[in-house]
């Protein structure tokens, strides 16, 4: 079971596209210097089908994407809620998704247009840092409807 604790519009997370950003909680890393530490605790409101339609009630004319921030902790129920968003809104909404694995999981181009992996190392800083060692994949649409 997947748990959301907020979410917010954003415009940084993934480029060209307004972004519905929703922080899962549960996270198996510990990164240093993480910048949503309680993201690391078992807390929030489950995501489920229906608190997502709702969410996408309210925000789908507003967005063009969809980012789960987290998930690692139950990667099947990741993809199948990305699956429903791109299903039951004809495609029209792209799904991305911030992992903190250090590799991207084959799997995963099968259910997102974006993927950016990688754990926060702190030394190396963000995706805004050329030092880092996180990547943004742009992975586009490979489904159908």
């Amino acid at each position: 079971m997947l748990k959301y604790v907020d979410y917010d519009i954003v415009f940084q997370e993934i480029p060209d596209e307004v972004t519905l950003a929703i922080n899962l909680s549960n996270c198996p890393y510990r990164c240093k210097g993480c910048h949503s530490p309680h993201l690391q605790q078992d807390i929030g409101n489950e995501l489920n089908e229906s608190s997502l339609s709702g969410l996408l009630q309210v925000y789908e004319k507003a967005i063009t994407c969809i980012c789960f921030m987290g998930g690692d902790a139950d990667a099947g129920e990741l993809y199948r809620l990305a699956d429903f968003v791109w299903r039951s809104r004809g495609g029209r909404i792209k799904t991305a998704w911030y992992s903190g694995n250090d590799k991207l999981p084959e799997d995963s181009k099968e259910h997102f247009d974006f993927v950016k992996i990688g754990p926060y190392i702190e030394a190396l800083g963000g995706l805004d840092k050329k030092t880092t060692n996180q990547r943004l994949y742009h992975i586009g649409n490979k489904r159908k409807i």
